[in-house]
């Protein structure tokens, strides 16, 4: 399918702007906010928003670091992980909901107020969860979201499942050192026995980042098996969303 890409300034409600990449296909089905791990709207994002535009989805990604780092992209070193830690330290909770809802007005507007989903990577996952519970999306799908359950930067969102206000799949890299069982438990637990809407799938030999072809830990099995399944999820609840 035929797109084109652009970057966008998106004025958010504090008064800030905030850098977007978006990816338009001539005829959109649906929206899709892409909200990209610690490392900035670097190349594996771009190209990740791009393949959902492919599949006829308005891919909307917002720069999350806009307030402390505008224009960061990073690769996937020691040293460039650390920095991104600092810079997603930096963001404040008032802040993040703001760009959240900017980048939400933005994709509704920008596709003709066709339904928005979300799908994140990482902190981009966590984010995914986030929005889901301030914005009616269609779906959310959160790849390896970190931070959701209770850990070392933070209290987590479990409080915040009963807000949630879209289905949303979780997908797990069963070998992922960064969000131990304990917390996918957690996560599940919490959903479970609040009655949302949710699905979970593991990938046993996968690790952090298992998705990304630009890291160490891309595990093309997974990843060829996680793809199908997102679309098929996504083209699902956005069509029921949109009322087909």
């Amino acid at each position: 399918m035929d797109m084109k890409t652009e970057w966008v300034d998106v004025a958010v409600g504090d008064g800030t702007k905030m850098r977007t990449y978006v990816a338009k296909p001539a005829q959109a089905r649906a929206a899709l906010l892409v909200f990209p791990e610690i490392f900035g709207i670097n190349s594996h994002i771009r190209d990740v928003a791009e393949r959902f535009a492919k599949q006829g989805y308005l891919a909307v990604s917002p720069e999350l670091f806009h307030r402390s780092e505008p224009g960061f992209e990073a690769g996937y070193t020691q040293p460039e992980i650390e920095k991104g830690i600092g810079y997603m330290q930096k963001v404040k909770p008032e802040g993040l909901e703001a760009d959240i809802k900017a980048a939400y007005s933005y994709a509704k507007q920008a596709s003709g107020n066709l339904p928005v989903a979300a799908t994140g990577f990482c902190m981009g996952g966590r984010v995914t969860f986030l929005a889901a519970t301030l914005e009616p999306l269609a779906c959310g799908i959160s790849f390896y979201g970190g931070g959701i359950a209770p850990g070392p930067f933070g209290p987590g969102l479990l409080d915040r499942v009963p807000q949630l206000q879209a289905p949303i799949l979780f997908l797990w890299g069963g070998k992922d050192t960064h969000i131990p069982p304990a917390s996918v438990d957690a996560i599940t637990a919490a959903m479970r026995a609040s009655g949302k809407p949710f699905e979970v799938a593991e990938f046993s030999e996968a690790e952090h980042g298992f998705f990304c072809d630009h890291r160490g830990s891309y595990n093309a099995a997974a990843a060829a098996l996680a793809w199908p399944l997102a679309l098929a999820y996504l083209e699902n609840k956005t069509a029921k969303a949109a009322g087909a």
